[in-house]
């Protein structure tokens, strides 16, 4: 974002408020905001945290909602009842979802990574910006979890990583269908199961989202993902002898697991302090997502 804007988020305590509010912020704009859990005195740590970060919070009571030049962002969902809500439509204030606002950001960037799937988004996000991170490749990352690679004592809630915004990695949501809105060069299908809507209705905005990635990185252990693996633009991942990136020898440990990392004629050790053949395949995606965006 050149222009400096000011943005009031409601319910910025949520886990896909707070972190796309840290990333506008750390681009010079002013970030205010509102949160029931806030006005009732619930997770008080985490907006003492987002007060040090310079972010305005207010009673959910229109407070905190002043100027029709403000961009009023909050869940499509949430009732115009809300005080904010009556305030921001009162004035004017142009209004935003979370996905509006993240895929704008997203579409923007040049390298632009989207990570989507019934399970495991959030750690195969967290994954890809850590090693993006270690590269040097300075990415901001949108998630919906704390990534805990890149939390510690003054950073506890590190859903987000903002950095350069030409590098773009984002946890992406098929449950409203938002996943439609972005724009990936690399897309991530980590698995498809029946949640939130059919499976049919699933493969379809899971496989239009694949199609129109440069490089679409897809599950070939996965019977419901299967139909994608067909694109011309697929890299499968998995322990599927078939696949393009794929494990061998998963060992468990007390500690984590190893396994042996196939690609082409290469083969290449994998540790992980994470357990389970679950992780061991959402690092393949990762690892192959990376490798499609550049990342030796």
């Amino acid at each position: 974002m050149k222009d400096t804007k000011r943005y009031f988020f409601c319910g910025i305590g949520g886990s896909g408020m707070l972190p796309l509010a840290m990333i506008v912020r750390a681009s010079g704009n002013e970030v205010r905001g509102s949160d029931r859990s806030l006005d009732q005195g619930r997770i008080a740590g985490k907006f003492e945290w987002l007060a040090k970060q310079g972010v305005g919070l207010f009673a959910q009571d229109g407070s905190g909602v002043t100027d029709p030049e403000q961009v009023f962002v909050a869940s499509a969902a949430i009732e115009s009842s809300v005080p904010d809500v009556a305030k921001a439509e009162g004035l004017g204030c142009t209004r935003m979802t979370r996905a509006d606002l993240n895929a704008g950001l997203f579409n923007a960037a040049e390298k632009r990574i989207g990570v989507g799937g019934t399970s495991g988004k959030s750690t195969v996000t967290g994954m890809i910006g850590w090693i993006m991170h270690k590269a040097g490749e300075r990415p901001t990352v949108m998630n919906g979890a704390v990534m805990r690679n890149f939390s510690g004592p003054d950073n506890p809630f590190a859903s987000a990583l903002a950095g350069d915004p030409r590098c773009y990695i984002s946890e992406v949501d098929e449950s409203d269908g938002s996943i439609a809105q972005y724009q990936p060069t690399v897309a991530v299908v980590t698995n498809i199961s029946l949640d939130h809507k059919s499976l049919d209705e699933l493969r379809a905005l899971f496989g239009d989202f694949a199609g129109k990635a440069q490089r679409a990185i897809i599950n070939a252990d996965d019977p419901h993902s299967a139909p994608l693996l067909a694109g011309g633009n697929v890299t499968s991942f998995g322990f599927n002898e078939n696949a393009d990136v794929r494990a061998l020898d998963f060992v468990p440990l007390v500690d984590g697991c190893t396994a042996t990392v196939v690609i082409g004629e290469r083969s290449l050790p994998l540790r992980l302090s994470m357990p389970g053949r679950h992780n061991v395949a959402n690092a393949l995606a990762a690892i192959a997502a990376c490798q499609a965006s550049g990342i030796e």
